[in-house]
Order: structure tokens, then sequence, then C-alpha cells
């Protein structure tokens, strides 16, 4: 299958990034390659962009469809929470500008065999990258029904984690649950008729709780960023594309605090803790697309992009 998929918010990350000719820059997800294609033509003829992804597909793809800038271009198969080992293996030092566009992409969605969509029916793995060991199979079959509750709350903010949480623990007693059309009939067993007569599909939180927990997306956020803004050279921009209320919130946060000049309790008279803050938070509330990108593609509706810009 073709890795191919629309980038979102196109414009604004251009915008966000402040690209300059000959700059380099860090797309931290090529996924498709699409934000790196368009970094790569603005800042011609000299521009440079280190594109990462743990998945050897969207390695592979983005490849083949950058092969034009494949001199400006270089490719490393890592998570981006090595991105500042990455750019040290490099000697690459002084970025201009890093992209994560966080979440699953659309060739992972729509293709069956990566059993990461609710659509289609296949094994129910989920992993980004093939060389985990971790799959949505192991989690379902293993967990406790107190560790599937949490993860399925936490991560999926789904209020019937803990009754979803029951029902797999019982029907794997009787066999494993080893595809994913098998999960979603456990989860519209476990969610009353008359709660998913509307909203979004049954299944749809569990499968993004289960996907997090796989390719453990949350909790590497806050130190991949800060790795970010310390590779940023002064005035070298970040951009944060996220998909749903956990990560943008645990990207707003951090953007809080690492613009703060002050961390010291407010009961302190005087500041003691000499911290300085290490951005300007550039976006006050979040980009989101706009109807004519939604008309082009609706997968963007819940994309929102925040940008940071690292002090001097």
């Amino acid at each position: 299958m073709e890795f191919y998929h629309i980038p979102v918010l196109l414009e604004e990350v251009m915008e966000g990034l402040n690209l300059k000719t000959g700059g380099i820059y860090v797309d931290c997800t090529l996924g498709g390659g699409g934000h790196t294609a368009e970094i790569l033509r603005r800042t011609a003829p000299n521009g440079k962009v280190i594109g990462i992804d743990q998945d050897p597909h969207a390695l592979k793809a983005a490849e083949r469809k950058l092969k034009e800038f494949s001199s400006r271009l270089i490719t490393v198969k890592s998570n981006f929470i090595k991105l500042s080992a990455v750019l040290e293996n490099l000697g690459i030092y002084g970025i201009d500008g890093i992209l994560f566009d966080l979440g699953v992409s659309s060739p992972q969605l729509d293709n069956p065999e990566r059993g990461f969509s609710y659509m289609h029916d296949a094994f129910l793995d989920m992993r980004m990258d093939p060389n985990n060991p971790l799959t949505a199979q192991k989690l379902v079959n293993e967990l406790s029904a107190d560790e599937l509750t949490r993860i399925i709350k936490d991560y999926g903010e789904e209020k019937w984690a803990a009754r979803i949480a029951r029902y797999i623990v019982k029907e794997r007693e009787k066999r494993a649950i080893k595809t994913t059309f098998e999960l979603v009939e456990i989860i519209k067993k476990a969610i009353p008729a008359a709660a998913r007569r509307s909203g979004p599909h049954p299944a749809k939180r569990t499968f993004q709780a289960l996907r997090i927990a796989v390719n453990n997306e949350l909790n590497i956020l806050r130190d991949a960023f800060t790795q970010a803004v310390e590779a940023l050279k002064p005035g070298g921009r970040l951009c944060v594309i996220t998909f749903h209320s956990l990560e943008d919130r645990i990207t707003k946060n951090l953007f809080k605090e690492l613009a703060k000049d002050c961390i010291c309790p407010p009961e302190l008279p005087v500041c003691q803790c000499s911290t300085k803050s290490k951005i300007k938070i550039v976006t006050r509330k979040p980009i989101t697309a706009s109807e004519r990108e939604l008309v082009q593609n609706p997968r963007a509706r819940s994309a929102k992009l925040r940008v940071a810009e690292k002090n001097g």
C-alpha cells in the first residue's frame, strides 16, 4: 500500500516554522513526507531536513516520494524520544525549526494489516514500530481488569472503561482475543445500547487508548519537546500538531512551563529559583483547520497546532 496522506495545516505549519532559506529543520514524524516536501521546496537551494520516523514503511515511502530532494534530506529510523541522540550522531547542532505531527497517519489507519482500525478486521497489532514487542493483542489478553480500565479511561477518556475491561477479561477466559473485530464485538456488548445510538463509533475511544499504550505515545512527549527546545537555535521555532485533548493538554502545559521566568511557590515574596524562560509562546490559542481544508481532508477536524519560539 502506498504510504501517502494529506499533510494537515500545511500553510499554517510553514508559517509557524518561520522558514529561512538554507535553514536546518527536523520533521520528528516524517510519515508521508508532505510537510517535509514543502519545507525543502521553500528552503531551496540549500535548506536541509532531518526526517525521523519509527515506521520503516513510512521511511521507505518518504524516501521514494522525496527522491528529488535526496541531497538535502537525511532520514533516520528512530523514535523522536531519541531526538538529541539522533542529532548528536549526525553531528548537527543549532536547528532552525522542529515539527511534531502526532498521532497515527492515514496509511497506518487504512492498511488493515496494521491492526489500528476498528473498521477493518485484522490481527490486533497497532505497533508503529514493527520491532516493538508489545502489541494490542498482548495488552487485551494479559493485563488485569484494573490495568485495562486505567488505560481505556485515561488514554481513551471512555466513561464505560471499567465495564469494557470486565467484558474483555470475561471473554478472554473462553478464548484469546486476536482480531480487531473480535474486540469491537466485545466493546459493543459492554456499552449499553442507548449509549451506542449517538456519538462516535463505540470502539473509537478504546482503540485510541490501546494504540497510545502500545506505542507509549503520551509518556514521551514532555521529554521529547524539552529535547527539541534544547536543540533549537535562539529564534528557532517548535511546531506541534495534536489530534486529541490529551496530547494538546501536555503540549499546552509544557509550553506554559517553559515560558515562565519564575517557578517559585507563589507565597515566596522574592524569586529564589533564578529560572529564565526558555521559549515564548507564539500561538496563545491553538490553530485549527479552515473550512476549506476540512472539505479536502476531514481528518484534519481534530488537528490543533501550537507554536513556540526559543528565546535568545
